[in-house]
């Protein structure tokens, strides 16, 4: 079996899971920063936050859906290592827009007519900026890693990824914004310099095909052409409810702390830390589990336990007390409370079990098809996702017209994971049949 730690040891590895590192940080420190800033400080109606934050995420998802198509074919057919160099140069830029739009809100000045539209401008910015850099990240591995070793460095990106979840959470819960403001732009210059040292990852094959930039015939074609094979269409499908599971429990988290647990922006922060480390414990130990093979061996019964934790976590909540009024627990009151523990060890759980899904799915996308086709796999991936994920949170927004509480739509998220155990299933039965020596 290949170790997975000898990786930090080369070049090949190390510059670009440190950019993906710090990415991911930047984006999760602005991102939280933000919502946080508007739910606790800004914003005084539970229904304008839920509809801003709703609008937030539709507008960071909404780049994957159209430009995604564009994104693979230029991770295909152009220098991997060049488009990083030129996506961590945008991201300061970015950076600059999304701190200039907070500060002013902080000052107060311009929040409804610059201050905001100039933060929501940022987030549709990181949308794109994400958009780019998703399928190199997971395209760039097989090229420059070993058979052996493209599950270990696909679990070590995904864990180095919430790990930085992890981090920039909890800053964007503790620290005041003005810091926050500060450290997105000196983060997003910090990963351009990291990103300079990715070696280069020329095109597989050598190809004078055009790029189509007609994003809307370009990513019907991309999706049409990737999913008609069965085992990538099933995968595919599995990764795309899982991130409309996550997309939903991410937009929740805040509202539900605030306004059925009764917990301030710290608690809030501290559920996504639990997330956020839940899915790094799953994506590391799955690894090992699985002895370095890609395998969607263990995806049916991890989902399928993470559904049940999901109902368990709503248990919890209906059964928990809120504060009389506006009063909010800190982090201390919150863990004093006899409901806490078991609450935030159902979230553990359910973030645990959805990192052992999903991180073998990454693997085989990247493992099933060509080099040459890798990107474009993992963009129409992306295509697919962006859609369920819009899919969800419309499915939550409805849910909330309709009366049905926060606490209750944690239901919904239980059902989506029975219908990504179904197809996961249906990808592990292909795979075992692939496998089967011929007669």
């Amino acid at each position: 079996m290949t170790t997975s730690t000898h990786l930090f040891r080369t070049r090949r590895f190390v510059p670009l899971f440190i950019t993906q590192l710090l990415g991911a940080f930047n984006d999760n420190l602005f991102k939280n920063a933000l919502v946080f800033f508007l739910v606790y400080q800004v914003l005084h109606s539970e229904q304008t936050e839920a509809r801003l934050t709703a609008f937030a995420s539709t507008l960071f998802i909404l780049p994957f859906f159209l430009l995604s198509a564009v994104a693979g074919q230029l991770a295909d057919l152009r220098d991997k290592a060049r488009i990083i160099r030129i996506i961590k140069a945008c991201e300061i830029a970015i950076m600059l827009v999304g701190a200039g739009g907070m500060l002013l809100a902080w000052q107060g000045i311009a929040i409804n007519t610059v201050a905001i539209p100039l933060t929501m401008l940022a987030v549709l910015a990181m949308g794109v900026h994400s958009t780019f850099f998703g399928p190199i990240k997971y395209a760039i591995l097989p090229q420059h890693l070993k058979p052996g070793e493209v599950l270990a460095g696909t679990g070590l990106v995904e864990a180095g990824t919430y790990i930085a979840i992890l981090a920039g959470t909890i800053l964007a819960g503790w620290i005041p914004v003005q810091w926050a403001c500060a450290g997105v732009v000196a983060v997003a210059v910090a990963g351009y310099v990291a990103g300079r040292s990715v070696p280069a990852a020329p095109p597989v094959i050598a190809s004078d095909q055009p790029l189509d930039y007609h994003f809307l015939r370009a990513s019907i074609a991309l999706v049409r052409n990737t999913m008609h094979e069965p085992r990538v269409f099933r995968a595919i499908m599995a990764i795309s409810v899982f991130w409309a599971i996550g997309s939903v429990l991410f937009i929740q988290f805040p509202p539900l702390a605030k306004n059925v647990l009764s917990a301030d922006k710290q608690v809030a922060s501290l559920f996504l830390v639990v997330f956020s480390v839940g899915v790094a414990l799953g994506s590391g130990s799955i690894n090992h589990l699985l002895k370095g093979r890609v395998s969607a061996r263990f995806a049916p019964p991890a989902v399928l336990v993470m559904a049940l934790f999901v109902i368990a976590l709503e248990l919890l909540c209906t059964q928990w007390r809120p504060l009389p009024g506006a009063e909010l627990y800190d982090v201390p009151g919150f863990l004093a409370q006899p409901l806490a523990k078991p609450l935030l060890a159902a979230l553990l759980c359910v973030a645990v079990s959805g990192g052992m899904f999903v991180v073998p799915l990454y693997a085989f996308l990247t493992t099933c098809v060509p080099q040459d086709q890798t990107a474009r796999t993992i963009a129409a991936n992306n295509i697919v996702n962006s859609g369920m994920m819009v899919l969800g949170s419309l499915a939550a927004i409805a849910l909330s017209a309709l009366g049905v509480s926060i606490t209750h739509q944690l239901l919904l998220t239980a059902a989506m994971c029975t219908i990504a155990a179904g197809f996961a299933m249906h990808l592990y039965r292909a795979e075992c049949a692939c496998v089967q020596p011929a007669e």
